[in-house]
């Protein structure tokens, strides 16, 4: 018995001020060992009955609070078993300020992923547009976002970037979006035969949905030409260029059969003599 007492008191020390016995260690273990058996009850009582997107989303952010619990854990029993627990963060100061200032970033990616995932402002299959960057969601982490271009390239976005700049998400009302085409023409055009056209190209396109109607707004009488836009709605935005590069070819064509003219910038000079 006094052997086992001796072993238990056995201290291993880690400066002046730092010691720990074995007792300490073995309740550590087993307060671990009890706070992960309890932490996976809570986990599977909670999910259970969770569609699967939203038991994945919850585990994700559960395994990060999962470690947040531990270390908490870790501190009480450290403290509760007789060991300076001041000792140990005056003594790691300048590590812990080290590895906070290069953890920084990705605290904010954690943080802005949980974010995420509890507000639901976007989802995998979303198309969003980032930066001028525009993708489909195919996977939200907790510190990144992997979304793919249409040029399939993976774009792999770090979570904070969704606090610290401006998110379009093109399909959160639904598939449905309003796209548009602007079109100058030179002055003295017939307007009524513009607007015509610009209709009959949107209207006629595979790709352009026939509710709600495609409309013409004469937008502006700018210095070279008289600024048409043609507004249409389709169901697919992710390819969006590719309407509008088509519905661009079909009014160049129409417009050159009825000569209307797209004016480019056009100077004068005016040559003085003295």
């Amino acid at each position: 018995m006094e052997k086992i007492k001796e072993f238990l008191n056995y201290s291993f020390s880690f400066g002046e001020k730092i010691q720990i016995n074995v007792l300490a260690i073995i309740i550590l273990i087993l307060a671990l060992i009890f706070t992960g058996f309890l932490l996976k009850v809570l986990r599977k009582f909670i999910t259970r009955k969770l569609p699967d997107n939203d038991k994945v989303k919850f585990i994700s952010v559960f395994n990060y609070l999962k470690w947040l619990i531990y270390i908490i854990i870790f501190l009480i029993t450290m403290h509760t078993s007789g060991v300076n627990v001041t000792a140990i963060f005056a003594a790691s100061a300048a590590l812990l300020i080290g590895v906070g200032l290069a953890l920084q970033t990705l605290f904010q990616d954690i943080i802005s992923g949980i974010f995420i995932l509890i507000d639901q402002s976007v989802h995998a299959g979303d198309i969003i547009e980032l930066e001028g960057k525009v993708g489909r969601v195919t996977e939200i982490n907790l510190r990144t976002t992997r979304a793919v271009t249409v040029d399939n390239k993976v774009m792999v976005i770090p979570n904070h970037m969704y606090l610290t700049n401006t998110l379009y998400n093109w399909t959160a009302n639904g598939e449905e979006t309003r796209e548009g085409v602007e079109i100058g023409v030179a002055y003295g055009s017939d307007v009524a035969l513009v607007k015509k056209i610009l209709l009959q190209v949107a209207s006629e396109h595979k790709s352009v949905l026939s509710y709600p109607e495609p409309t013409v707004l004469f937008t502006n009488f700018a210095d070279s030409s008289l600024n048409f836009r043609v507004a249409f709605t389709i169901n697919n935005s992710f390819e969006v260029r590719h309407v509008q590069s088509e519905i661009r070819f079909e009014i160049d064509r129409l417009f050159r059969e009825n000569k209307v003219a797209i004016p480019f910038p056009q100077r004068d000079i005016h040559i003085i003599n003295k």
